[in-house]
């Protein structure tokens, strides 16, 4: 298991790259944004840890050129900053979770656990329907044949959905599946997570595939 820690802070990114070494992970460090993203280019990581106040490339701007050269590992943000729209806007970037600092090493190295988790459990055979192909082992998704660009996020809530079709699933239940148990059921993450996929999903298109049931959920 290969992890990016990219943080400028020299005593942070060092006890994060010896608590990781120690349980057994693969770390290179990186000390600004454009250092990661020339490392991300070169190296197949699964988890990136990655600080938003950075030299050169912030951490957000980073985030968003994963996701746009297609970097499928886990990105786990870690930030002084705690307002709400921060946090969204992170995870709206392609951002997998969120660590607000300071934290206890104890708690990252459990993010990284089950963001890999989820990962290994993506692993299953390519579905077809309603006109959409989606391919977990390389989160690929097409619609009538045209290839549409979802971050890894976007895509695990359209597998999902594809998996439960003609259900409605609960926001709660995306919470549970997509991100983790103690995510908190109050927050916009799935709404604005939904509303990018629908536009990315529905462009062109004239049948809007996701349907808002009110009071129960989600349906494809």
């Amino acid at each position: 298991m290969r992890v990016l820690v990219v943080e400028d802070e020299e005593a942070i990114a060092g006890a994060i790259e010896r608590g990781l070494v120690k349980q057994g992970y693969d770390v290179d460090v990186a000390r600004d944004g454009a250092e990661a993203l020339e490392m991300a280019a070169e190296t197949n990581y699964d988890v990136i840890c990655l600080d938003l106040n950075l030299p050169r490339v912030d951490g957000i701007e980073v985030c968003r050129r994963l996701r746009e050269d297609r970097f499928s590992g886990g990105i786990i943000m870690l930030t002084a900053r705690s307002s709400i729209r921060e946090r969204i806007e992170g995870l709206d970037q392609g951002a997998d979770d969120y660590l607000v600092k300071p934290f206890a090493f104890s708690e990252l190295a459990a993010r990284i656990r089950a963001i890999t988790r989820r990962e290994g459990s993506m692993r299953e055979p390519v579905i077809e329907t309603r006109g959409l192909e989606l391919d977990p082992n390389t989160n690929r998704c097409r619609r009538a044949g045209k290839e549409i660009h979802l971050t890894p996020k976007e895509f695990a809530l359209l597998y999902y959905l594809a998996r439960n079709e003609g259900r409605a699933v609960p926001q709660e239940e995306l919470l549970e599946n997509i991100w983790d148990e103690h995510a908190n059921p109050f927050t916009q993450t799935v709404k604005v997570h939904m509303n990018n996929l629908r536009r990315k999903l529905n462009e062109g298109f004239e049948e809007q595939l996701i349907e808002t049931i009110r009071g129960k959920g989600y349906v494809l």
